[in-house]
């Protein structure tokens, strides 16, 4: 098994820090092996389970959380409210769809952050997120520091003990794989299943739009584990490399073992994803099909704050259930980036936030997040689309 990961991690690895000093990555990395895992093979072999249920048509998958969360945002009060939006969410869907609702957070990892550019608008190293360097906009703060991946751990543990403490037990974790010093330090080998390594960062991770290649070190490093992985795939994703992704990630045919998260933009979802689903349909598995309707609806506002429509983000998923019902597939979840924080960061909803409202509480240091009522009008309308009102 050793020599299997090391053969999937020595492939091209995209998006990894430039790390000034690769003795003391692999320091770092040799004592995060040596602490206990976050989650256990247990607990992911339940979520197979559930996500078994969704790939069936039989539940549905919400999933949220902040697009980056921070070490000094990582607080009781921060992870309960962002928890309790998810709750509030599932229980609408559930009220008014009648499915079962599978809740995964966007939490206890998601520190590292994929970036589209090596240096920002001051000329500086780009923010790759707490796990690898400081927001601030100094050279110091944004040099890569591998014992941030220690802090990363700590943090995630606090964010265990927070929702063990007065939370339901069915709050699944995820974040993206992207950062992979720090989760090949985390594989765990269960005893029953000695063959294929467990994620210990996490019940469920994700492959990114910008690491999906298919010679890269991410897919085969998902392709090895015993978790259920997702991947994000784009409007440039062409059907035979979908069908790549299903025959790479599930080999043996697992309902629910892999998860396709489509991001398309509201304007090309209806003309891009069909020829998508049609094609997994041919190869036979029962995929989870998930809705993101965020990241292909960014934009700038007037005032050059990077922000979403909540009318944008409406529509992608309108155009998702519509391609699914014509289909007659499974439109099986919703992957949000949200807070139960009351910030300022998308534009619209029943408050009306415009362009020059983004100033009052715009928090995120990378991508906007719907606030806690804009999450819930958006779960009302995925709860309408479920029972095919519009």
């Amino acid at each position: 098994m050793r020599d299997r990961i090391s053969e999937a991690l020595g492939r091209p690895a995209a998006q990894q820090p430039p790390w000034p000093d690769p003795e003391q990555v692999r320091s770092v990395s040799a004592f995060l092996a040596t602490l206990p895992p976050l989650v256990t093979p247990d607990q992911v072999r339940r979520l197979r389970g559930d996500l078994a249920q969704v790939a069936r048509g039989e539940a549905f998958l919400l999933q949220g959380g902040d697009c980056a969360e921070t070490f000094a945002g990582n607080t009781p009060e921060h992870v309960r409210g962002t928890v309790a939006t998810l709750g509030r969410m599932a229980a609408v869907l559930a009220d008014e769809a009648g499915l079962p609702v599978i809740t995964v957070g966007r939490l206890a990892g998601q520190y590292a952050k994929p970036r589209s550019r090596p240096v920002d608008g001051l000329g500086l190293p780009v923010y790759r997120g707490d796990i690898v360097n400081a927001a601030a906009p100094d050279a110091g703060s944004r040099v890569p520091d591998p014992v941030r991946m220690i802090e990363g751990y700590r943090n995630a543990r606090a964010t265990l003990g927070m929702l063990r403490s007065g939370h339901p037990a069915d709050v699944y974790t995820s974040h993206e794989a992207l950062l992979l010093d720090y989760e090949r330090a985390l594989l765990v080998t269960d005893p029953d299943e000695p063959g294929r390594p467990y994620a210990g960062s996490a019940h469920f991770l994700w492959i990114g739009e910008r690491t999906r290649r298919p010679d890269g070190a991410h897919l085969a490093f998902a392709a090895l584990l015993a978790n259920p992985v997702g991947v994000k795939i784009g409007p440039g994703t062409r059907p035979d490399q979908v069908a790549e992704y299903v025959e790479r990630l599930d080999p043996d045919g697992e309902p629910g073992r892999l998860t396709l998260i489509s991001r398309m933009g509201s304007t090309r979802v209806r003309d891009v994803l069909p020829p998508l689903v049609e094609r997994v349909a041919a190869t036979g598995r029962q995929v989870v099909w998930q809705c993101d309707p965020m990241h292909g609806n960014t934009r700038e506002s007037a005032i050059g704050y990077k922000t979403r429509h909540l009318d944008d983000i409406a529509d992608e998923i309108e155009g998702f259930f519509a391609v699914h019902h014509a289909l007659g597939s499974h439109p099986g979840g919703v992957h949000l980036e949200l807070t139960g924080d009351d910030v300022t960061e998308c534009l619209g909803g029943t408050r009306g936030i415009t362009a020059h409202g983004l100033t009052g509480r715009y928090e995120s240091l990378c991508d906007p997040r719907l606030n806690a009522d804009q999450a819930m009008e958006v779960a009302h309308r995925v709860a309408a689309l479920s029972k095919g009102r519009t």
